[in-house]
């Protein structure tokens, strides 16, 4: 009988485990076990846990960058895709960032996955802008700009009232604007 559990569940668990328990709670006993399988499942789709791991922040690239980025351009609408991009990152729960972020403290490879992430949401904002009107140089300032408050957002454990954080992204966008 095959496995019913496919990669992208493993993954799933592996991203939930990180956001609530941390990069150390990524091991293959304890996830089997709240998979309700053995550990052979999890070895039938990875080699070993730095192999798993791997996969995790590849999964995290996906989920966290590539598919934000691929709903703003896939659902165009009245609203300028910085304005949604701002209102969307600004409005997430961020401990999954809080996690990798933290991960990538200690360890390379998770650093290196943060680093990647970082450049392709960093272009992605310095390419809006300069769609928007705005010249290179300064599209690049204002991406950098507008980056850096996100990762201050994603960091702090401070939460806002919803009117301040309205305040706020509103500000934001017009930072942003040509």
């Amino acid at each position: 009988m095959g496995d019913p559990l496919s990669v992208k569940d493993w993954l799933d668990l592996g991203l939930k485990t990180l956001t609530s328990q941390g990069f150390t709670a990524l091991k293959a006993e304890p996830l089997a076990k709240a998979m309700g399988v053995s550990r052979g499942s999890f070895y039938w789709h990875f080699a070993d846990i730095d192999a798993y791991r791997a996969a995790v922040l590849n999964h995290w690239r996906e989920v966290a960058a590539e598919q934000i980025i691929a709903d703003l351009e896939e659902h165009r609408g009245d609203e300028p895709p910085l304005r949604r991009l701002l209102r969307r990152s600004f409005g997430d729960r961020l401990a999954l960032e809080r996690a990798v972020r933290s991960w990538a403290t200690s360890d390379p490879l998770a650093r290196k996955a943060v680093d990647a992430i970082d450049r392709r949401r960093l272009s992605y904002v310095e390419r809006l802008l300069e769609q928007a009107g705005l010249p290179h140089d300064i599209a690049q300032a204002r991406a950098q700009i507008l980056y850096w408050a996100f990762l201050g957002f994603a960091l702090s454990d401070k939460p806002l009232s919803g009117a301040r954080q309205a305040a706020i992204l509103e500000q934001l966008v017009r930072l942003a604007s040509p």
